[in-house]
Parts: C-alpha cells; structure tokens; sequence
C-alpha cells in the first residue's frame, strides 16, 4: 500500500505529521483554517503542492461543517449571506498565504479559489450555500487533480531520464529533500540526502523509500560532489531530481537550500540536473530567481536538534525510545546562524523542467519557453474525491507523496 500524506473525505482532512516521521506515523486532523496555517508553519506538511492542497482543503472543511448547519438559517437570510460567505473564505485564504511565503502553489490555489467564490456570490440566485458549495466543489478537483498531474509528471520525467540511455539500461538518480520517487524496473538505485538543517531526507524521503523498497542510500549533503567523483560510472548516476517551490518566467528554480550547489556540482561532472514541478510552480509573474522572496527559517534549526532517545537494553542491544524525544544542542553556545530556507538555481543549470503536460527545454537561445505547457489540459477527470485518493509515489514535485503529496520543501 502506497504512503498517504494527506486523507480527506468531504467534511475531514487528515495529514501525515511529518514531524513525527520516520519514528511514528501518526496522522493529525485539521479542522479549520487556523490549523492548517500551524501545520504549514511548523512543516508538519511540506512541499509546495502539498501545502497549497491542504490550506485550500482546511477551508472547504469548514465550508462543510457551515452547510450541515445551514438548515437551521431561514431562507429569507440567504441572500444577505452570500456576500459574508465569500468575505469569510478571502480572509481564510489570505491568512493561509502567510504561512509559507516562498511557495507559490498556495498563494496560486488562493488566487483561484477567491475568484470562484466571487463569482459565486455574484450568481443572481446566490446564497451561502451556493457559495460554499462551489468553494468545496473547486476545493475537491484541486485535490483530484494533483493527483492526476503527479502521475504525469512521474511518468515524463522517467521517460526524459531513459531517452539517452541504452535500452533496457537501470539507472541511479540523486535526490535532495524530498523528492517522491516511483520504484520501476529501470530504477537501479536512490542516493538522498540528509538535507540540512531540517533532515527532510533522511526523514521524509527515507521514510517514503523504506516503504516502497525502493533500494536506497543516505549521503550528507556535503558528500554529494565525492559521490559524483567516485561513483558516477559504476553506479550509472544518469540525474539529479529535485523539486520546486517557485519556477520564474527564465526557468530559475527556488527550492530547498542545497539545491543550488548540487545544481553546480551536476554541470560539471556531467550529469543531467532536473527539476520536476507542476505549472502551478511556474510562477510568470517573477521575472527572475531575483524577484522570488526567499524565506528565512529561526535559528534554532540548526543549533539544535530532536529525535527520539536511543538507550541500550537489557542484553546491551540499542534501541529507540520512540516514547522519549529529547532536544539537544549541537553547536556552542552563543552560536549565530543564518538559515535561509531555500536557494535559487540558475536556469542555466537546469537542463529539464517536468510538468504535467511534458519536460520543458532551452530552446538553441539557452532560453526556456513556455509555449503550450499552460494551455487547456487534455485530461478530464468526471469524479469528484468522497473518499481517501491513492497516489503512487512518482516523481513528485519536493514534498508530495501519497494522495494529495515526495521541499519542504517548504
């Protein structure tokens, strides 16, 4: 069974708290708005997708909980309470935005859904319930949709990665942060890394490969450029995948902190560096990597760290207290630390983008064009999610796995 990172049906939104990972897999429940803006700040969920899902579903929750209550307003008020209800949703949605500024999946969902309520509201027959059902509605086939669209994105960056090499041949890809990866028999191994300060690899992705058998090793962030050096013929590394929160019109890339250096590492030892996002990362309105706001984290994050305490038994066999999570500090005291949660690669560096609608590439200009990718999908999905949607980890954009979403990045 496929790792769930989200499970909703209408009326409930579980999460898969990935603090807890990979000692306990506990999910939480968000029952408003307010929790879903915590989660998404303390990186409960991550990855950019993922929270834009999560943050659009907190609020059609809410919307559910209204309308099983709405039967008891008189009709007369209806009317007036169409204009409060879409009012209400901006609110919720604008507050969501500040959670996770660097992501611009969310902020690209709150666009959406205020424009649906609006137009909502402004439907000569409109009323709260009217208003808050088109809200779930458009909440739900975001929800469906991004499930639909990781499959894509899996299955054409598999395809982009193969094209060069021999026929038949099994390949080695690097991650950073947590990038979700499908197992297929072309697939000879995973190298991740740790991804510092916030371990989101040897947290988040390891977790998710463990779980799938998928055959993997943890590397250092710093090891990165020796596993390159050493391992890249014998172990056919043929790319580097990463994720994205925000794509700028030139194609340059924020994601997790990291990524710009094995971006640079990538180019000169030869091995194809991609990245792999839905549109919705692609944000047109940011000129360049110059214009993106880069998010800075507390910190704390990299002075100290948390996990489970590991004692030794009575046979002086060591174990995990799963029970017993301690705090400890790993620097001196009175350490400073700059902890910028992301970088911006170059779109130089960068020799693919994958959305669902394919793998974008420099033109002979060494220029990425957008030219089709944001035109109308080709894909309909007629059923609306009542119940938990699977989803195959695939090569999903950093952050997503199961049913949403393998940065963080956020």
């Amino acid at each position: 069974m496929v790792l769930q990172a989200i499970k909703y049906a209408r009326g409930k939104l579980e999460i898969l708290d990935q603090l807890r990972l990979p000692h306990e897999e506990i999910y939480l429940e968000i029952k408003s708005p307010g929790e879903a803006w915590t989660a998404i700040k303390s990186m409960q969920v991550r990855g950019a997708p993922a929270i834009a899902i999560v943050a659009a579903l907190s609020v059609a929750v809410e919307a559910a909980r209204w309308l099983h209550t709405e039967s008891k307003i008189e009709e007369s008020l209806q009317n007036v309470l169409a204009k409060s209800a879409a009012s209400s949703i901006r609110v919720s949605l604008e507050y969501l935005v500040t959670s996770r500024p660097t992501a611009v999946n969310l902020a690209d969902a709150a666009a959406k859904l205020e424009s649906v309520v609006e137009e909502a509201s402004l439907e000569t027959t409109a009323n709260a319930r009217t208003v808050w059902e088109a809200y779930i509605e458009t909440a739900e086939r975001m929800l469906i949709d991004d499930v639909h669209d990781n499959e894509r994105i899996g299955k054409y960056g598999a395809e982009w990665i193969l094209k060069n090499q021999p026929k038949g041949a099994k390949v080695t890809v690097i991650t950073h942060c947590n990038t979700g990866l499908h197992a297929c028999d072309s697939l000879r191994h995973v190298y991740y890394t740790e991804t510092r300060p916030y371990n989101q690899g040897s947290r988040l992705t390891g977790y998710e490969l463990i779980h799938d058998n998928i055959p993997a090793t943890l590397i250092t962030d710093s090891m990165a450029a020796a596993l390159m050096r050493t391992k890249k013929d014998s172990e056919s590394i043929a790319a580097i995948i990463v994720g994205a929160d925000r794509v700028a019109l030139t194609g340059d890339t924020a994601n997790k902190i990291g990524t710009y250096a094995l971006a640079v590492l990538a180019r000169h030892h030869g091995i194809q560096f991609l990245v792999a996002a839905p549109r919705t990362t692609i944000d047109k309105s940011t000129k360049s990597g110059a214009d993106i706001l880069i998010e800075e984290r507390p910190e704390v994050e990299m002075l100290h760290a948390k996990g489970p305490v590991v004692r030794a038994n009575e046979l002086g066999k060591k174990e995990i207290k799963v029970s017993s999570v301690e705090e400890i500090s790993i620097a001196a005291r009175g350490t400073r630390a700059w902890n910028p949660a992301f970088d911006v690669t170059p779109a130089e560096l960068i020799d693919g983008i994958v959305t669902e609608k394919g793998v974008v590439e420099k033109d002979e200009e060494g220029v990425f064009r957008w030219d089709g990718i944001f035109d109308a999908d080709d894909v309909t999905v007629e059923e609306v999610p009542e119940v938990e949607q699977p989803k195959p980890l695939d090569l999903l954009p950093d952050g997503v796995t199961a049913v949403e979403p393998a940065d963080a990045n956020a």
